[in-house]
């Protein structure tokens, strides 16, 4: 798989896809391809400043390069956009990224293994045309209800995330101390101040 087979598959899904729908992906590199390039370390100092001054951001032409890449630094995050999610935009298609490294987010990745499953126990004559076969097969025998319970499995995975993030914070707040702050929690407290 590469950029330019996904995003032509891509095309042709955002057509059958009604308009206001969300589509949930991960962050694989061909999901990625950015619109423009952004200004690197590789990059020659005159193109660096051509980029910024396409920007129209101010700048002093005679600032070396490390500085001029400072200047990237700051400004670059508005300028991230990737081709499928403006081809989907184009569509009122909202495109939904998930986190990197949390493929129990993806319902698809249970499905998958559903399929998996499916094919490996039905396969007996280890035939490459049996397990295509096979695999149609168990392609074809995703349902909606399947679906229904791998996206259910997977908001139930993602609200044990953010128990787990309320209960690390609550347990580690009180461990954070700040020099020079008084803590009004207890009697017992102590300060670190200057004149101490």
């Amino acid at each position: 798989m590469n950029s330019d087979v996904f995003e032509k598959w891509f095309s042709s899904v955002l057509r059958l896809v009604e308009p206001g729908s969300v589509i949930v992906i991960d962050n694989a590199p061909y999901h990625s391809r950015r619109v423009e390039k952004l200004s690197t370390s590789a990059w020659k100092k005159a193109d660096i400043i051509d980029w910024i001054k396409s920007k129209d951001i101010q700048f002093d032409e005679n600032l070396l390069k490390v500085q001029l890449l400072d200047i990237v630094r700051v400004h670059k995050d508005r300028y991230i956009k990737y081709i499928i999610d403006e081809m989907a935009h184009k569509c009122r298609v909202t495109l939904l990224r998930l986190p990197p490294y949390h493929c129990e987010l993806n319902p698809i990745e249970l499905i998958w293994a559903q399929i998996k499953g499916e094919v490996a126990r039905k396969n007996t004559t280890f035939k490459l045309n049996d397990v295509k076969l096979l695999l149609i097969e168990a392609i074809n025998g995703v349902t909606a209800d399947d679906w229904k319970k791998c996206i259910g499995h997977v908001i139930k995975e993602e609200q044990k995330m953010w128990d787990l993030d309320t209960q690390a914070e609550v347990m580690v707040e009180p461990l954070i101390i700040t020099p020079g702050f008084e803590s009004s929690d207890s009697d017992d407290s102590w300060t670190t101040s200057d004149s101490e």
